[in-house]
C-alpha cells in the first residue's frame, strides 16, 4: 500500500486523463448492466403473448439496445485510449525521471552495479506502470463497480438467490491473499533475473573482440544460457502457482453457477420465481462472476507490475552521497588555483587510498602525479571533481571549500582527458563540440589545431562529419585521445585533468599529444597523471605518490638532484 500511494504521488500530473477514463469506466460499467435487464424485459413480453403494442415495446427495446451496444464502444474506447495515454506518458516521465536521477548519483553506487540491470530498470521495469496504470487500476474499478451493480440488481430480483450467489466469494479472496504472498517474491526474483541476463548481454556485446580472440565463444554462451534459464525458472516458478490459482478460481465460481440453477430451478417449480426474472438472474451471473475470475488476472499482474516498481523506487529514492551543500555558491570567474589540506580518502570497502595529502598548485601551474599503479592518482583528481568525498580534510578552489560551491559550478571549470577515452556513436564534429553545445565549426576547428588532430581528420572521408562508431571504434588509440583534448580545450576550462593521456600510444602519437597538452600549458591549471616521464618533464610540480601518501615533490630538476624515487624512475 506505501508503494501504490507513493505511484499514486507520480501519477497526479496526468489526474485530467484519469479522470475522464474513470467517468468513462463508469459509464461502460452501467451500460453493461442496463443491457441484461433489457434483454430480460424483451423475453418477459414474449412470455406474456404477442400482439401489436407488444411488438411495439420490442421495437423500442430493440433501438434501445442498438443504442446501448453503440455508447459501449464509445465509452470502450475512451476508457482504453485515455488510461493508456496517461500510463504512456507517466512512463516517460519516469524513464526520464529515473535516467535523471542515475546521471546525479555518486561514481560509488555505480560500483556494484551491471550496466544492463540499470539499462533493465529504466527501460523494462518502468514499462510496467503502464501495465498497473492502464490495465490493473482500470480493470480493478471496472470489476468493483460491476459487482456491486450487479449484486444491487440480484438482491432486487431475488435476495434469497442472491444471498446463494455470494457463497463463493470469501473462498475467492482468501485464495487471492494467499496466492499473492506466494507469487509476488518469484516475479521480484524474475525481474532481479532479467537484470543480470541484460547486464551479461551488455558486457558481452562491448567485450565481443576479446570473447572472439580469447576462443571463448561457447564458454559465454553457456554463461548467457545460464542466465537465461535462471530468469526462465524463476518466472515459471510464479506461473506455476498461478497455473494452480486460476482454475481453482474458476472451479470456485462454478459452483456458485451451478447452485443458482439448482436453487432457481427450485424457486421457478414454486412458481416463486417467473421466467423473466431467472432468464435476467442468468444474464447477470457471468456479469457477476465476471470481476471475481477475474481478480486472479489482476492480482498475478499486479505482483508483476509492484515488483518492477519496486525496482524502478529502489533507485529513485536512493539518496545521492554528493549533492549540493546548502548555500552553496556558483562561482562565475575561476582561476584555478587548487589546495588539499591533510586529505584522506578511502573507499566503503574500508581500504585507504589516500592519508593526508597536502599541497597548492597556484593558476596556470601544471601538477604531475607520478607513482605505481593503484596509489590512488586518479582518485585524487576524482576528489577535485567531486566525484567522491574525502573523509578527512579539504579542497580549495581560489580559495573556496569545494563543499561550498554547486556542482555545476565546480565540473563547468574542469575538463577532463582520460585515459579510457570515451566518444560517443557521432560525428568528430559531435563529439568534439559535445564540451560546449552551440561552439561554431571554426570553434571547433582552432580546437582540432591546437589538439594537433586537425591534419588527420581533413583527410578522413567526411572530414569532420566522419562518423566514429560506438566508443570512437573507427578512430585509432591517439586519434581518440587527440579528439578528447579537443573537446577539453573547446570548452575552455581554466582546470584540465590529464589521466594517462599518452597511455598505450607509440612515440610519434605520444609526441603529436604532447605537443597538444603544451599548447594550452601555462593558460590552464593541468592535473596530468603519467608513468612516461617524458611527458611530464616540463611540469611545474610533481608529485611522487606511494601507497596513499606524497613521498616526494618538487620540478623535475629538484626531483632528480634529490636522488630519490623520482629520480630511480627515470
Amino acid at each position: 500500500m506505501r508503494l501504490l500511494l507513493k505511484l499514486s504521488k507520480e501519477a497526479t500530473k496526468y489526474k485530467g486523463y484519469y479522470i475522464i477514463a474513470i467517468l468513462s469506466t463508469f459509464c461502460l460499467t452501467a451500460v453493461n448492466l442496463i443491457a441484461p435487464r433489457v434483454l430480460s424485459s424483451m423475453t418477459g413480453i414474449v412470455e406474456r403473448g404477442m400482439d401489436e403494442n407488444s411488438m411495439s415495446k420490442i421495437m423500442t427495446l430493440t433501438f434501445t439496445l442498438a443504442g446501448l451496444y453503440l455508447l459501449r464502444v464509445v465509452f470502450r474506447f475512451l476508457s482504453n485510449y485515455i488510461a493508456h495515454k496517461a500510463a504512456w506518458y507517466l512512463v516517460g516521465d519516469l524513464r526520464r525521471k529515473t535516467y535523471d536521477k542515475l546521471e546525479r548519483m555518486d561514481l560509488s553506487f555505480f560500483h556494484d552495479k551491471q550496466t544492463g540491470d540499470l539499462m533493465s530498470r529504466v527501460v523494462n521495469d518502468t514499462r510496467d506502470f503502464e501495465l498497473l496504470y492502464a490495465h490493473i487500476i482500470p480493470d480493478m474499478i471496472t470489476n468493483i463497480v460491476t459487482f456491486v451493480g450487479v449484486l444491487i440488481i440480484l438482491l432486487s430480483i431475488n435476495w434469497k438467490l442472491a444471498c446463494i450467489t455470494c457463497f463463493p466469494i470469501p473462498l475467492i479472496l482468501i485464495s487471492g491473499v494467499i496466492f499473492a504472498k506466494k507469487v509476488r517474491p518469484f516475479f521480484s526474483i524474475s525481474q532481479k533475473k532479467m537484470g543480470e541476463l541484460n547486464g551479461k548481454l551488455q558486457d558481452n556485446i562491448s567485450g565481443m573482440h576479446e570473447i572472439q580472440s580469447f576462443g571463448q565463444e561457447d564458454y559465454e554462451t553457456e554463461q548467457v544460457d545460464v542466465k537465461n534459464f535462471d530468469h526462465i525458472k524463476a518466472m515459471l516458478k510464479a506461473l506455476k502457482i498461478s497455473a494452480i490459482f486460476h482454475p481453482s478460481v474458476e472451479f470456485v465460481s462454478s459452483i456458485g453457477t451451478i447452485l443458482i440453477v439448482c436453487f432457481g430451478g427450485l424457486l421457478a417449480y414454486k412458481n416463486s420465481l417467473s421466467v423473466e426474472d431467472i432468464v435476467a438472474f442468468l444474464l447477470y451471473l457471468g456479469l457477476f462472476y465476471a470481476p471475481i475470475s477475474g481478480l486472479a488476472n489482476l492480482l498475478e499482474s499486479t505482483q508483476q507490475a509492484l515488483a518492477g516498481a519496486e525496482r524502478v523506487m529502489l533507485i529513485l529514492e536512493t539518496p545521492s552521497k554528493i549533492v549540493n551543500g546548502e548555500g552553496a555558491i556558483d562561482l562565475e570567474e575561476v582561476k584555478g588555483a587548487i589546495e588539499f589540506e591533510n586529505v584522506s580518502f578511502r573507499y566503503e570497502t574500508g581500504d585507504e587510498i589516500l592519508k593526508n595529502i597536502s599541497f597548492r598548485c597556484n593558476p596556470g601551474m601544471m601538477v604531475a602525479l607520478v607513482g605505481p599503479t593503484g596509489v590512488g592518482k586518479t582518485t585524487l583528481t576524482q576528489l577535485i571533481s567531486r566525484f567522491y568525498e574525502p573523509q578527512e580534510g579539504r579542497i580549495l578552489l581560489d580559495g573556496h571549500d569545494i563543499q561550498d560551491i554547486t556542482l555545476e559550478s565546480l565540473r563547468r571549470n574542469i575538463s577532463p582527458v582520460l585515459q579510457d577515452t570515451f566518444l560517443f556513436n557521432g560525428t568528430i564534429k559531435e563529439n568534439i563540440g559535445y564540451a560546449c553545445p552551440g561552439a561554431s565549426d571554426e570553434e571547433i576547428r582552432e580546437a582540432a589545431k591546437a589538439a594537433n588532430i586537425h591534419n588527420e581528420i581533413m583527410k578522413m572521408p567526411d572530414g569532420y562529419d566522419t562518423r566514429i562508431g560506438e566508443r570512437g571504434l573507427r578512430l585509432s588509440g591517439g586519434q581518440k585521445q587527440r579528439v578528447s583534448i579537443a573537446r577539453a580545450i573547446l570548452r575552455k576550462s581554466p582546470i584540465v585533468i590529464l589521466d594517462e593521456a599518452t597511455a598505450s600510444v607509440d612515440v610519434e602519437t605520444e609526441r603529436q599529444i604532447q605537443q597538444a597538452i603544451n599548447s594550452i600549458a601555462g593558460t590552464r591549471t593541468i592535473f596530468a597523471i603519467a608513468h612516461r616521464l617524458s611527458t611530464i618533464r616540463n611540469a611545474d610540480l610533481i608529485l611522487v605518490i606511494e601507497n596513499g601518501e606524497i613521498v616526494e615533490s618538487g620540478n623535475h630538476d629538484e626531483l632528480m638532484q634529490l636522488g630519490g624515487i623520482y629520480a630511480g624512475m627515470n
